[in-house]
């Protein structure tokens, strides 16, 4: 009987039956909606004209993003994982002359800001090291109310029409009938889509790159997306876009460092940020601005309103307008990171919106996905979340609210409570939407302008350097090595023709396939059927040959900084005293961190004697958790049992391009590794031998400027 009873028991052909009922799979059906009515048009919502706003009528895009926005609780269906800081926001001049918002007027007020950084596809337990996107949402609390810049590490989205948002993550999610894989975008049911949705493809050529997998949170740019609008106060208007610019550069690991950090340290990039604030070395990055008058909106050869679309810095450089630094660490995770709350909606006056048709979809779809993950629309009175000015208005009750408001009124117009809370007029501060001619039909198409898919991918190839294009060929042939299905990695290398035949040709090496003479027709957002049966896919060339301000390697941002880089110190008893001491001296004075790693923690004896505390054991440590690598002179340099780990630290740190120094009289040891020993090229390969006394520090402080020596590196 004890057998029998611990026997897992098949369910009931009752409960067969009923789990049966509600099994449904989509095989030959017409797609419709929730209610049963048929869908005509899945891939363009409904707006007044094809380049107008998307209207509220539109019940089929509100019934598809509403059940999305609350498919699961209580994690952010997307950018669950992310990690927080506090600080401060100060303009550099006024900026009155183009836009009338408050806390871009007076150079001698701080704005408070939140800012949280986010990986977009995984779930809150997944790694920092993805190959992903990277939220950078920004909370501005102005004194007109709260502004939040909602952005990314990208500056171009992978979908024109929100209402195709929830297909987009339905695909990059692991996949429904397993879960697999987590925080992935290589695998069958994300390249489908991709596959079928030109649209796609600029982005995908940065998520291939090396900006999908940033050395740091404080080493990224950031970037509002969309196309916004400032207005002054002569209700003058220019488009805007948004950029943030790293004080510290932009950098980038390679694929299979992230591979191995996500094994080391998951929390990688959310310890960095933390430990930078905690040590003083607040992260800082400038506010920047691309700005367009309303008459040249239609100047370019690409639509303002696309978001798959960039504006080269070469056609409009960017005015960096102030600075935000990030001083403070939130106290309470949960409190704080997890239930901060951002919108593109929460705006100023002075900021305004565009007829972009994936913003128009966002404007909804924030604040319903805020109720169903914060569980009630009082959800602004959370503490991160409230404004600083006292909020009057006539919204009352709901599940957890706050604030107590006296009196009996709870209505406008009112006489009893003597009209209050009044309307603000527009030279009060109160909100006035800017007034755009919209004259149209309600359509559900999108603008002939929307329809070059290949020019700005090029762009974006053309403009990286050798170096940079060999990984996202990498990339590719990694990502698309994990697809199982070959039509669709033959749709792919179709899509990769169009944007650079090279690219085509050396990812196709990579999965023994030949790149396909003319790429699948048609191409649309669907295997069968064109969806804007009257407009055709344009392909043309970029409006500029290439554009440094897109090449990590090549972007002005970055300068011979070592600040906050990390340095391994690999050392055990017998260490030259005098040679570690220098060194790390002349490191830590340039702003880099200095670790030493030693076989054991505790502490290590120098050849004086003297007792150094040990930062992290050889077990700990690993090479792809530092920037570089330096083992001090020793007179007696043995790691015993330890030897094969300081090898294979020494190694990956070559195979990685890393700066590697050491002492003299270590040669002797380095000969073990791979690394190449020649007395006329090691200085030009990263390779800084030392003297004792380190009189050559210098040398070793502008090598890990650099960062990486890429010639070490093979190519695809």
């Amino acid at each position: 009987m004890k057998d029998k009873a611990n026997k897992p028991q098949e369910p009931s052909n009752a409960k067969l039956e009923d789990l049966k009922r509600n099994t449904t799979e989509s095989t030959d059906q017409l797609m419709n909606t929730d209610q049963g009515l048929l869908i005509n048009d899945d891939t363009n919502s409904l707006k007044a004209g094809s380049r107008g706003p998307s209207l509220l009528e539109d019940f089929i895009l509100r019934e598809k993003i509403t059940h999305f926005d609350h498919e699961r609780i209580p994690e952010r269906i997307v950018h669950a994982r992310g990690s927080a800081a506090h600080g401060y926001f100060e303009v550099y001049e006024s900026m009155e002359k183009y836009t009338k918002a408050g806390f871009l007027q007076d150079p001698k007020i701080k704005t408070p800001v939140f800012t949280r950084f986010s990986t977009v596809a995984g779930s809150r337990g997944s790694t920092d090291l993805a190959r992903d996107v990277r939220g950078f949402s920004v909370k501005f609390y102005t004194k007109e109310g709260n502004y939040d810049l909602v952005g990314n590490n990208m500056p171009v989205f992978f979908i024109q029409d929100a209402i195709k948002f929830p297909d987009l993550i339905h695909a990059v999610k692991p996949e429904p009938h397993n879960e697999i894989p987590q925080a992935a975008s290589a695998h069958d049911t994300f390249w489908d889509f991709i596959s079928l949705m030109p649209e796609s493809m600029h982005h995908v050529m940065w998520a291939m790159s090396d900006r999908a997998i940033p050395r740091s949170l404080r080493m990224m740019e950031g970037f509002g997306v969309h196309t916004f609008r400032f207005i002054n106060a002569q209700n003058e208007s220019h488009f805007v876009k948004f950029h943030w610019k790293p004080k510290l550069g932009i950098h980038g690991v390679l694929w299979d460092e992230a591979q191995k950090i996500s094994g080391k340290n998951s929390d990688f990039h959310r310890q960095d940020l933390w430990e930078a604030i905690e040590n003083g070395n607040f992260p800082e990055w400038e506010l920047g601005v691309q700005l367009i008058p309303e008459a040249e909106e239609h100047k370019f050869d690409f639509d303002l309103l696309d978001p798959t679309k960039l504006v080269p810095e070469e056609l409009v450089p960017v005015m960096k307008i102030g600075r935000m630094v990030l001083n403070r660490n939130p106290d309470n995770f949960f409190a704080e990171t997890e239930q901060v709350a951002f919108h593109p909606g929460h705006i100023v006056p002075g900021i305004d919106f565009t007829n972009d048709p994936l913003l128009q979809g966002r404007l909804f779809s924030y604040t319903d996905t805020q109720l169903s993950r914060l569980g009630s629309p009082n959800f602004h009175e959370i503490p991160i979340n409230r404004s600083i000015n006292e909020v009057h208005n006539n919204q009352r009750d709901g599940h957890m609210r706050q604030q107590i408001n006296p009196g009996r009124t709870s209505y406008h117009p009112n006489s009893l409570g003597g009209g209050c809370p009044f309307q603000a007029k527009a030279d009060q501060g109160g909100f006035e939407s800017f007034n755009e001619r919209i004259d149209a039909h309600k359509v559900r198409e999108r603008s002939k302008s929307f329809s070059d898919h290949f020019s700005q991918a090029t762009l974006f190839f053309n403009s990286m350097t050798a170096v940079e294009q060999n990984h996202i060929i990498k990339a590719f042939r990694f990502e698309l090595g994990k697809v199982d299905t070959e039509e669709i990695r033959m749709r792919m290398l179709g899509f990769l023709s169009i944007v650079d035949e090279t690219l085509a040709k050396k990812v196709a090496e990579g999965l023994g396939m030949e790149v396909p003479k003319s790429p699948q027709k048609p191409l649309n957002h669907g295997v069968s059927a064109d969806p804007n049966p009257d407009q055709e896919t344009v392909i043309k060339k970029p409006s500029v040959a290439s554009s440094d301000a897109l090449s990590m390697l090549k972007s002005k941002e970055n300068n011979d900084t070592i600040e906050t880089r990390q340095v391994a110190f690999i050392c055990t008893d017998g260490v030259n005293e005098e040679a570690l001491n220098s060194m790390k001296k002349a490191l830590e004075d340039k702003g880099a961190m200095a670790k030493i790693i030693a076989p054991h923690l505790g502490t290590i004896k120098t050849d004086k004697g003297t007792e150094i505390p040990v930062d992290q054991s050889l077990l700990i440590a690993a090479s792809v958790l530092f920037d570089s690598v330096y083992i001090p002179a020793n007179g007696q340099f043995d790691f015993k049992d330890n030897t094969p780990d300081v090898i294979e630290f020494i190694n990956e740190s070559y195979k990685h391009c890393k700066v590697i120094g050491f002492g003299e009289n270590i040669k002797d040891f380095i000969k073990e590794t791979m690394i190449p020993l020649d007395d006329n090229k090691n200085k030009d390969n990263g390779i800084i031998i030392s003297k004792n006394d380190n009189s050559n520090a210098q040398e070793y402080i502008s090598a890990l400027a650099q960062h990486r020596f890429w010639e070490r590196e093979p190519k695809a």
